[in-house]
């Protein structure tokens, strides 16, 4: 069993790991650790994930009030508790604004396309929550219709929001988010976006459960799986400026 002090260590390393990757700025995000039944490790509240240190890490019960700790917790921490409840199996949140996959909130675009294998089976397709406005109960409220299913969010012009059996799950969730927006991002710029043919996703679902990987996953639906999607570098541009001057009202 890791000791409290080990906890907030790896607690320090992910948040360290986030500010080099350029998914948090200044003091943005937070993270959070289950170590009891009613009691959570959490980052404090203005303090960059860059320079977090063992000490600085405090500790929580299940309501978000603080039971140890120089700092104060984020006022973000409602939407932590909030997975802790509803998903027993969760011991680990993390949350961040990796700038790829919420730019695809931000534009309106949805990240449900099965482009890598490594996401089709570690993620699937990446819900997006309503927007809800920071330090309320609207951003946990949000994630409501999704929670049961799946263990990566993207929150509406804010961010995403990665769960796992452990931290570095959460984590490595979160990278893999990232990852696929980025490349997905990158074959709409070169014009075509090619899905993993439906019998092949077939085969990596079967392959998901072969390797018994944690942690809940929304499923494919062969049926389902979109076209590939295939345009014009102009064609995108006018696609997106009417998205934007749809939502201006223009």
């Amino acid at each position: 069993m890791k000791s409290p002090f080990e906890i907030k260590k790896e607690i320090c390393e992910v948040g360290h790991k986030l500010y080099a990757k350029n998914f948090v700025a200044a003091n943005d995000g937070n993270i959070s650790v289950k170590i009891g039944p009613n009691e959570f490790y959490c980052t404090p509240t203005g303090v960059s994930k860059g320079s977090l240190t063992p000490d600085m890490i405090i500790k929580v019960d299940g309501e978000g009030r603080k039971l140890e700790g120089k700092l104060n917790p984020s006022s973000e921490i409602k939407m932590h508790m909030r997975v802790y409840k509803d998903r027993p199996d969760v011991n680990a949140v993390v949350h961040a604004h990796p700038p790829v996959a919420t730019a695809f909130t931000v534009a309106d675009i949805d990240l449900d396309q099965y482009i890598l294998p490594e996401a089709v089976l570690t993620i699937g397709e990446v819900p997006t929550c309503d927007y809800g406005t920071p330090s309320t109960m609207e951003i946990p409220d949000s994630l409501e219709p999704y929670i049961q299913n799946h263990d990566a969010f993207l929150l509406r012009n804010h961010g995403a929001l990665t769960v796992g059996c452990d931290l570095n799950k959460a984590m490595f969730t979160m990278e893999e988010v990232e990852f696929n927006a980025i490349i997905c991002k990158h074959a709409m710029e070169l014009g075509a976006v090619h899905e993993i043919p439906g019998p092949q996703l077939v085969k990596l679902m079967e392959l998901r459960k072969k390797m018994n990987l944690p942690g809940r996953h929304p499923g494919i639906e062969v049926e389902e799986a979109k076209p590939a999607f295939n345009c014009s570098k102009e064609e995108l541009v006018e696609a997106i400026t009417k998205k934007v001057l749809a939502a201006l009202g223009k």
